[in-house]
């Protein structure tokens, strides 16, 4: 494959789907450990000592934890299931919707479970502080500094969005 001026659409359709996959891999790799991580939870003594408002932060986060697995999963199932169908654009298209919306959830599901751990080990003020801080970590991290530079690389350059 060449440069992405002298590629065809087969082949840019191709590389895009390749690095749309190889994102998905360092993405789940950190929702299965949150995964197996929740899974453990309740097995614990401490567990039992959880109150109400706490078991339902580790409910919510185990299911935003499911909800991220489905969707960062979903563009290998889609590519299953249409695979050899010359589906490539629209396979591309729903694979950056689920990627980012798998983002988007497991954003949720990490600040769930910084909710849930520091409210156990600090109480629920200290808990609903970093959790908010984290959340606008990972929003900042994972959103707006990319949508920033990408705003100004278009601007820079002239281009349409």
């Amino acid at each position: 494959m060449g440069t992405s001026g002298d590629e065809s659409e087969t082949e840019r359709l191709n590389r895009n789907f390749a690095e749309i996959l190889q994102e998905i891999r360092v993405a789940q790799t950190g929702v299965q450990i949150l995964f197996a991580f929740l899974l453990t939870i309740p097995f614990t003594l401490r567990f039992e000592t959880t109150d109400g408002f706490q078991q339902g932060v580790y409910l919510t986060t185990l299911l935003l934890t499911v909800g991220a697995t489905g969707l960062l999963v979903g563009p290998v199932a889609y590519h299953r299931l249409t695979s050899g169908r010359k589906m490539r654009p629209q396979l591309i298209t729903t694979a950056n919707r689920l990627a980012l919306g798998g983002i988007g959830v497991l954003v949720l599901a990490l600040c769930a479970c910084v909710l849930l751990i520091t409210d156990m080990v600090l109480g629920l003020g200290w808990a609903i502080a970093i959790a908010s801080l984290t959340a606008i970590w990972l929003i900042s991290v994972w959103y707006v500094i990319p949508l920033a530079h990408r705003k100004e690389h278009f601007e820079t350059n002239g281009l349409k969005k």
